[in-house]
Parts: structure tokens; sequence; C-alpha cells
């Protein structure tokens, strides 16, 4: 099995949407009031506290547009907070669901078809790794099984 490592999203993305840029649509973030668990952040890849503030905007964790660059909401704290550092530790973000979507990208950033699977969380790492073991894949998405919101990122 391949080392893996956990990446957040990156600090300059964060810091575009807390000087007041525009998301993936043009638009500015909007702000919520987080009720407790369910909002995760997608830059600390922690749980947002009940009563805490956050900013709901669409993301695209993807260098260009094309047709395979995913385009969803994510959640992020409206004050600026520490990019997920445990890279080679499952971040606690992952515990608050069952399972998630494991999904492999080839360097193209296009889904290699057959990789996607919903994933018990103890199994993540596991599957991450075997995915990151194949020549095509060049990195892979965790995102809800849910509601496909991206979560993270893994990379050899």
């Amino acid at each position: 099995m391949s080392t893996i490592h956990f990446s957040a999203m990156p600090s300059r993305d964060a810091e575009h949407i807390w000087s007041g840029g525009k998301d993936a649509y043009g638009n500015p973030p909007e702000t919520m009031v987080s009720d407790g668990p369910g909002h995760p952040c997608r830059h600390c890849l922690r749980n947002i506290d009940a009563s805490e503030e956050l900013l709901v905007f669409a993301y695209r964790p993807f260098p260009d547009l094309q047709p395979y660059a995913e385009t969803g909401p994510v959640f992020m704290h409206k004050r600026p907070c520490a990019r997920y550092a445990a890279e080679e530790i499952q971040p606690p973000v992952l515990g608050a669901s069952p399972d998630f979507i494991v999904r492999g990208y080839g360097a193209n950033d296009r889904i290699v078809y057959g990789t996607g699977s919903v994933t018990p969380i103890a199994d993540i790492e596991r599957y991450a790794g075997e995915l990151l073991g194949r020549p095509e894949i060049a990195y892979v998405h965790v995102r809800s099984a849910r509601n496909n919101c991206y979560q993270c990122r893994i990379d050899r």
C-alpha cells in the first residue's frame, strides 16, 4: 500500500474567500450560523461548532474548467483558521459520517472510471492507498456519500 497524505483546501483558496473574493460561480460567499455537526470546514478539516459563523460557497477543487471539474457547495469557518497539517492522519472531519465516496482522478484531472466507491471510514486509507498504487491515478478525492460534496484530497 502506498503512503498517503490527506490534503485540505489550499490556504490560497481559503484566503481568497476570507479576503472578500468570489466563489467558483462568481458569487460572494454566504454567511450562516452552524447548528452543530454537519458543517465541516474544508480548510482545517474540523466540524464548525454550533453557533459559530461559517461561510458557504461554490468550490471547484480542480485547476481548470472541464467536463469533470465538479463544483459544489462547501463550508469554511468565517474567521480564518489554520490549514489541516497532520496529513498522514485521517482528518477528524471524516468521523462525522459512516462512509464517504472515494474516487480516483488521472493527471488530466478526469475521473478514472470504475474507481468511485462508497467506502466505510475504517477502509478509506486502505482503498485510497490501493488506488494511488495504480499508475493511472494521480490523486483521490473524498466526497460525501450522501451529497457528493468535496471533503478533501488524498495524494501519495
